[in-house]
């Protein structure tokens, strides 16, 4: 039984003939005919009355004419549903980033929203480490992270580009200077993220080079909370820019140069590699295009080898 057959029945059983149902569909009368027939046979039950010239429904065939109305009234609103998918006029886009990824995304899905109102959009909270994993296991469309996935399942693009900062409060005394050696910050108590990765270890081995003690005597589970227990004034940090450029502009925290620790860091959109992306996940990804077009650096999109 396929739906083929249902719409063939069904037009037999309203127009209650089958020539007229051969003409409204626009098929011969002996297809509409074999058509019913091949459904009877494969349901093991008469559909229609044959001695009845009024085209007469059986028991089975009225229950069966209820059913078939649902099914291609189902078909119908599947369609309609595509046409909206495809609209984007319906639809959900599933990102996973970690708390200062997060941040990057913000005026993208702000920008996202303002074009596309009616997709709805999530965004787990996400380890670094396990974005990619949830990328692969279909939980997410695309997810940020902080440097290039060695998983060759999955592919990256480059979206932005960041540094790293220190930061004290304004009262501090290095916030008058504004400048300092890693050699000077071996005297500072450092508030550091508990979660270990590898920009704190780069910042480690960077200490270690200039044969200087990190003295981290503070370690906070969030961004957020190292930026509120620095500006009272209690040690510096070492922070992505991106997530002080509001506390940098209002002078809530003073930016300490450290010209012999210079770390860059680039965000990176990962997505599938053999997939096929959902309507919301390709426009997402083409409005992340043309928003580093418009808005240049730190934004970008850069396709990165073997992406």
């Amino acid at each position: 039984m396929d739906l083929f057959q249902l719409e063939t029945f069904l037009a037999v059983a309203e127009e209650r003939s089958f020539s007229r149902a051969a003409a409204r569909l626009h098929r011969t009368q002996p297809a509409v005919s074999q058509a019913v027939a091949k459904l009877e046979a494969e349901l093991g039950e008469t559909l229609l009355e044959r001695s009845s010239r009024d085209g007469t429904l059986t028991d089975a065939g009225q229950l069966l004419k209820e059913y078939a109305q649902k099914m291609l009234n189902l078909r119908s609103d599947a369609n309609a549903a595509l046409v909206d998918l495809r609209s984007l006029h319906t639809g959900r886009l599933n990102l996973a980033a970690n708390e200062y990824t997060c941040l990057y995304l913000l005026p993208l899905i702000h920008a996202f929203r303002r074009e596309h109102p009616r997709i709805k959009v999530a965004v787990q909270r996400t380890l670094a480490s396990r974005v990619a994993d949830e990328v692969l296991q279909h939980s997410v469309d695309m997810g940020v992270v902080s440097f290039k996935p060695d998983d060759p399942q999955v592919r990256s693009i480059g979206v932005y580009r960041d540094e790293l900062v220190c930061v004290a409060s304004p009262a501090h005394a290095l916030a008058k200077v504004g400048k300092a050696t890693i050699q000077r910050l071996g005297r500072e108590s450092f508030v550091a993220h508990n979660i270990p990765s590898p920009l704190r270890q780069k910042v480690i081995a960077a200490f270690k080079r200039h044969k200087t003690p990190l003295q981290m005597e503070v370690e906070l589970p969030s961004l957020e909370a190292i930026k509120r227990f620095v500006q009272r004034g209690d040690g510096v940090a070492l922070v992505p820019k991106l997530t002080v450029e509001d506390e940098l502009e209002s002078g809530a925290l003073v930016a300490i140069s450290v010209p012999d620790l210079q770390v860059e860091r680039r965000l990176r959109l990962v997505m599938r590699r053999q997939a096929t992306m959902s309507h919301a996940a390709m426009a997402f990804l083409k409005l992340v295009e043309q928003h580093a077009e418009e808005h240049g650096d730190p934004f970008c999109f850069v396709a990165e080898r073997g992406a």
